[in-house]
């Protein structure tokens, strides 16, 4: 039994060292990991930035949004006729699991008991949210096959709205399915449960919120101007897609009482509030489309990397393990991928594919996992000699348990840090295309913001320059600050240098 060391000199004499006495509990790997992560400034700096992307990410819709979060129909003596609710009307699946898995799972993953650590429910919460997120997406892409390619179709995949019960159904009982096949530690059993939770969670997103009620903002400004409505506005009362002629130009500040009065701005119910970071050339917030690219940074980042990650991952631990021919043939397929400019790919993509988010993730993805492929053999050549792989060979289990359950928990680190320079490179390539004029339609991005710094007339607007080139940088330098202070934390070589 450990005993409590007394209190006096800081030596302890061998027969204390036998007893326990002064002895301290060793730290796992991660949680040893972590501790040095949290030691830089830097990294730590990188993280709070990240989670504020996160936030605005996550709840964009709820504060920037041209649409009243609530509408009373008003009768000739004042009396509400009715009430409506645009905004919630017009928030789609994606929104409302966003806003869901991160009102009660952020929660979870830091407040949580039970025999789940921290670094389990955070698994758990990925997994559960990719899995109705999967879902919601495989919904909209039967939908689509199922009405056809025209426009209307083309618009709804974009917005990922869902509908008929029968194709919305199939797909979360697909999902469910392969989230039940995906081979991890845990027994079937206890993951029953939640799959089907998250399984219900994407069918009733995609049914009952697949479509959007846009309502016109400015009947409504006028229709409040003239008493017949009563609305309640969001923080930022114009969305990323909102513009107003009358709005060109704007300097951070200014009042929206203190412009011009003209027809349009009599009665307006904004006229205290200030436009913070101005607007652009077509009239458009700058906020509010700052706010609104954290999602399609943050989106582009994560989804192309997770591609990225688990293609390299699977051809890597196929090289790794096997070598020989599979390793050769392999190996040579990533040098035909490493040698594709993937910024090209994207701008010819560009010309002849619908120029959407998710076509770019997949280009991304599907072209960037040469380096995790490249780290994940190294790995597996190096551990399919050890005794564990060859005790576990020896008890007759399948390549897929070995490969997945035993080898790469033990080879996944160097991906992991190569992860989050991926994550900068991905955000720099979408700033890059949509500062060409090459980036997703109908979405707002810092790189469009940054391109239309220079004016037509030529003048430079530097707050069309200053704010969306900061935030690019910063989300830049995060990430890649955070993916050094991670390389530093588990490498053994670098941590025997710093001492």
């Amino acid at each position: 039994m450990t005993e409590p060391r007394p209190s006096g000199p800081a030596a302890v004499s061998g027969v204390e060292v036998m007893r326990g006495i002064g002895a301290q509990e060793a730290k796992g790997f991660w949680a040893d990991a972590w501790d040095r992560v949290r030691r830089r400034p830097g990294a730590m700096l990188g993280m709070a930035w990240i989670a504020v992307m996160g936030f605005f990410a996550v709840f964009a819709p709820l504060i920037a949004n041209a649409h009243p979060i609530r509408l009373e129909r008003l009768g000739a003596d004042g009396q509400v006729l009715a009430v409506e609710w645009p905004l919630f009307a017009y928030l789609s699946p994606t929104d409302w699991l966003l806003m869901i898995a991160t009102a009660f799972g952020v929660p979870w993953v830091f407040f949580g008991s039970g025999r789940l650590g921290r670094s389990g429910r955070i698994g758990v919460l990925i997994g559960l949210a990719m899995q109705a997120g999967a879902t919601i997406v495989l919904a909209a892409l039967l939908i689509w096959a199922a009405e056809g390619s025209g426009i209307e179709s083309l618009e709804r995949l974009t917005r990922l709205d869902a509908g008929p019960w029968p194709l919305v159904l199939a797909s979360a009982i697909i999902m469910a399915v392969l989230a039940i096949a995906v081979p991890i530690a845990a027994p079937v059993m206890r993951r029953l449960g939640p799959i089907l939770g998250a399984a219900a969670l994407g069918f009733v997103l995609s049914w009952l919120a697949g479509g959007r009620t846009l309502v016109n903002h400015e009947q409504v400004i006028l229709d409040e101007a003239a008493g017949k409505v009563r609305a309640t506005w969001t923080l930022i009362p114009w969305s990323s897609q909102y513009t107003r002629s009358d709005m060109v130009g704007i300097a951070p500040g200014t009042r929206v009482a203190d412009l011009e009065k003209t027809a349009s701005f009599k009665g307006t119910p904004f006229g205290e509030r200030r436009v913070l970071l101005g607007t652009d050339a077509i009239g458009g917030d700058v906020l509010g489309q700052m706010l609104w690219a954290c999602r399609l940074s943050i989106s582009i980042g994560l989804v192309s990397t997770g591609i990225s990650v688990v293609l390299g991952v699977t051809i890597g631990a196929l090289m790794g393990f096997f070598g020989g021919w599979v390793d050769l043939l392999l190996y040579r397929v990533v040098e035909i991928f490493m040698s594709v400019p993937t910024l090209f790919v994207l701008i010819v993509a560009a010309g002849v594919l619908p120029r959407n988010t998710y076509v770019m993730m997949a280009i991304i993805g599907f072209f960037s996992w040469t380096g995790a492929a490249r780290f994940t053999r190294a790995e597996f050549l190096k551990l399919r000699k050890m005794d564990f792989v060859q005790a576990a060979q020896a008890a007759g289990l399948p390549v897929r348990a070995v490969l997945f359950r035993h080898m790469l928990p033990n080879g996944i680190t160097p991906v992991l840090v190569d992860a989050s320079f991926a994550i900068a490179a991905a955000i720099t390539i979408e700033a890059t295309l949509s500062f060409l004029g090459l980036g997703p339609d109908g979405q707002a991005s810092w790189g469009k913001l940054l391109s239309s710094a220079t004016a037509a007339t030529g003048t430079f607007v530097w707050w069309l320059a200053v704010f969306p080139g900061l935030a690019i940088f910063l989300s830049v330098l995060s990430y890649n600050m955070l993916g050094e202070a991670m390389r530093d934390a588990i490498d053994p070589k670098l941590r025997k240098a710093a001492h």
